[in-house]
């Protein structure tokens, strides 16, 4: 137990130097120096309530779930009518009530109908409830309703995909360590430490971003559209404010692309030096946007974003190579905003801020300064009593200590966690259950020296039954720690990781370190009797 070769002690120190080593950039910003730029600078982030930032709260449109559904099932059912063997026709589609209802035109393909329409429902879960139901009224009508269960289970995966598409645009703005998490069923909770432009934020997380590519429908008159007149099967939708052109157009509602097939967006410039976004498709989505200019070259189709037209050129020839260019009167910044909000994906449903919370960064350092006022006054109160009660031995305890608060940084630094208030409050926590160890240790030495105990033998039997003991609580400790970290959330987590990390390295420092210190002690004095 005492026995530390030269190999194991420069290990032991090589491993507490790198630890400090990367605490001392976290320290230099800390108190408000620069850390020299030729040398490695890994950094705690400072969450929001020390940094400053923004709370944001978004709350989703859950009824559009609906309607979205309603739209999706219409397309996927004209389709597979469309290519069944043989075809069945079928009437005009209504979509009124939150249903989807059509009329079977041959009646005796109305078996054939159901049986090709059937496998597009899906059971939800282990309810055996389907998430459509089909019924057949008058002979040769059909009715799809979605179901309350189908419903529920699609909000919840659009609140899941809203999430992450969050967590995707935020961190292309290159923030650290966001907190993004659900809150009840339909709001997502948005928290970026030092953010200096909320607005932006705001503008960019409501922002749907959902792309489609739509023909014209050049029968509808400009007189009827302005009477919101239009022919069946198309749709009018306004002009974006900032487009070339004003007013209305009326578009095929159905048959379009959509923008969720794309796999880069980057801002770029025209010929004219005008910022402009460069879309890339995949393959699927390069071989459809083909086949779409393909067969309507000489006719205009319209560049649609969260349900307003960009601009709606003519296809003067096809376009075969998987990418494209929207224009539609873009600065520089709000074609990178655009970039990224279609990289990123576009948003399942609507979201809105409904409350918005800014920290000040001068908040955020008097919570520093007052959470390391009390660190340090615990950590010296901590640091006289084991003196005072333990002499060389509380000298060692408080040596560890002091290594401890430096370790943990550096493996919070190395690790790029997140630096909250709670979590200082974790470090003050942490020198408690550091100095536990060592009290163990020290009591247990005292009790082995009254039994008559040598020095040795009772410094080695002390530290072996005393680590037993430190093992089992310390276990325990991690496992709620852990706890804490799987089921909580932001300053939450935050505190947990610090206990976890310190738990782990107050072992360390205050077992193996202060023993190694002993063991050097004792080596060198060979001490007949013990000062503790």
């Amino acid at each position: 137990m005492l026995d530390f070769p030269r190999w194991k002690r420069i290990w032991l120190w090589g491993l507490t130097l790198v630890g400090v080593f990367m605490a001392l950039p976290s320290l230099t910003m800390l108190a408000g120096e620069r850390w020299p730029s030729q040398l490695p600078d890994p950094e705690i982030n400072l969450g929001l309530d020390l940094a400053g930032g923004s709370h944001i709260l978004l709350e989703a449109d859950t009824g559009q779930v609906r309607s979205l559904r309603i739209e999706a099932m219409e397309e996927e059912v004209r389709r597979a009518l469309r290519d069944a063997d043989p075809a069945i026709a079928i009437g005009d589609i209504s979509t009124a009530n939150g249903r989807l209802s059509f009329m079977v035109e041959d009646e005796s393909q109305v078996d054939a109908a159901r049986e090709v329409l059937l496998p597009m429902t899906e059971g939800v879960g282990l309810t055996g409830q389907r998430d459509w139901t089909i019924n057949v009224v008058d002979g040769q009508r059909f009715i799809f309703e979605p179901t309350d269960v189908g419903l529920n289970q699609a909000v919840e995966n659009a609140m899941d995909t809203a999430t992450d598409v969050v967590r995707r645009r935020i961190d292309e703005l290159g923030t650290r360590e966001p907190t993004i998490i659900r809150q009840g069923d339909d709001r997502i909770v948005v928290q970026v430490p030092g953010l200096d432009d909320p607005q932006a934020l705001k503008a960019l997380l409501g922002q749907t971003a959902k792309l489609e590519f739509k023909l014209v429908d050049q029968t509808a008159l400009p007189t009827d559209i302005a009477q919101g007149i239009v022919p069946p099967g198309s749709q009018i939708l306004p002009f974006a404010p900032d487009a070339s052109q004003q007013g209305a157009i009326a578009v095929r509602r159905l048959g379009g692309i959509q923008g969720d097939q794309l796999t880069n967006a980057q801002q770029g410039y025209d010929q004219n030096g005008t910022p402009v976004v460069n879309i890339t498709f995949n393959q699927e989505g390069g071989r459809k946007f083909a086949a779409l200019t393909t067969a309507n070259v000489g006719k205009p189709f319209a560049i649609i974003l969260d349900g307003e037209v960009l601009s709606a050129p003519n296809i003067n020839e096809p376009i075969l190579g998987g990418s494209a260019q929207i224009s539609g009167g873009f600065s520089v910044d709000s074609a990178n905003a655009l970039a990224i909000s279609l990289r990123s994906g576009a948003l399942p449903i609507d979201l809105q801020v409904v409350e918005e919370r800014t920290v000040g960064p001068d908040l955020g350092a008097d919570s520093i300064r007052k959470g390391v006022l009390a660190l340090m006054i615990g950590g010296a109160a901590v640091l006289a009593f084991m003196f005072a009660s333990y002499g060389r031995f509380g000298l060692y305890a408080n040596l560890a200590i002091f290594l401890n608060v430096l370790i943990i940084l550096g493996i919070m630094a190395a690790l790029g966690t997140t630096l909250t208030l709670p979590g200082i409050a974790g470090f003050v926590l942490t020198i408690g259950t550091a100095v536990d160890a060592n009290v163990l240790i020290n009591e247990r030495i005292r009790e082995e020296r009254r039994r008559g105990r040598r020095v040795v033998q009772a410094v080695e039997v002390g530290y072996r039954e005393a680590q037993r003991a430190i093992i089992d609580a310390n276990v325990t400790n991690v496992i709620a720690g852990v706890l804490l970290f799987l089921f909580g959330s932001g300053p939450i987590r935050g505190f947990a990781i610090v206990l976890i990390i310190g738990i782990v390295t107050s072992v360390f420092t205050a077992v193996t370190m202060t023993r190694m210190w002993v063991a050097g002690y004792l080596r060198k004095h060979r001490p007949s009797d013990l000062n503790i």
